[in-house]
């Protein structure tokens, strides 16, 4: 899962998941413009098993993830060398080339060649998640859709809770995500989950423990999304009275 080769990024001219824009409007008398992506809307659900006590996320790679980690990796590599060109120290000449051009080993970033970063770099945690692109079927149907391919939880449209709606990424996209909850039992798995090989999903089903979850929360080195510690904390608020438990504030 975490076998990263044969990175290229290429232009993308054609796509089904998003349309760059670019809008031109005036605000209180001054001319602007801002640019933006066009998106589907999506669903996720925290899914938590009474049986064993324990939220069921997933996990999977992110290629936006990655290639972000990897820039950041560059810009110290290309100060460290600028500071040793200043203090005179000698440095080696490499030819600025793309990144789809490099061997995958490594890029070049102002003349200083950074190593490809580990796959792990764009493993993601994120709840059980997918895009609203079915005009057929309801929020909740997809939801459940989803819930079933990505974790193998077979959860009937009417356990879905419906927690809220929100608008993600607002300087680029604006699209809406809404959130549901879901309690599953060991007797509610019918399938190993992992997503649609067909559709290139590669997805690893996680579970972590209830009593961990703040702990997992806000812990800056396990790399999430905004949507688990919302989560998390949504559930600790209103579902830890209810079962008089503790999720570890």
């Amino acid at each position: 899962m975490e076998q990263i080769n044969d990175i290229q990024v290429v232009p993308c001219t054609n796509s089904n998941y998003l349309k760059p824009f670019r809008v031109q409007y005036s605000q209180n008398g001054t001319k602007k413009s801002w640019d933006f992506m066009r998106t589907h809307d999506s669903v996720s659900v925290l899914i938590f098993n009474t049986t064993s006590h324990c939220f069921i996320l997933v996990k999977q790679f992110r290629p936006a993830v990655y290639m972000c980690e990897w820039e950041r990796t560059k810009e110290p590599a290309v100060q460290a060398a600028a500071g040793e060109e200043e203090e005179g120290a000698a440095a080696t000449a490499i030819p600025e080339t793309p990144i789809g051009e490099t061997p995958q080993e490594e890029a070049v970033a102002g003349g200083v060649k950074t190593p490809q970063p580990p796959g792990s770099a764009g493993m993601t945690y994120e709840l059980c998640a997918g895009l609203v692109d079915k005009a057929d079927l309801s929020l909740e149907e997809i939801a459940r859709q989803e819930v079933l391919e990505e974790c193998g939880y077979d959860v009937p449209v009417t356990k879905l809770r419906r927690i809220t709606s929100y608008s993600s990424g607002v300087g680029v996209t604006g699209a809406k995500q809404t959130m549901f909850y879901a309690e599953v039992s060991d007797e509610n798995r019918v399938g190993k989950g992992g997503g649609v090989p067909q559709e290139g999903e590669l997805i690893e089903v996680v579970k972590v423990p209830l009593h961990e979850a703040m702990t997992f929360a806000y812990d800056e080195s396990i790399p999430k999304t905004m949507s688990v510690i919302f989560s998390f904390i949504w559930f600790h608020n209103n579902m830890s009275p209810k079962y008089k438990i503790s999720t570890n504030v």
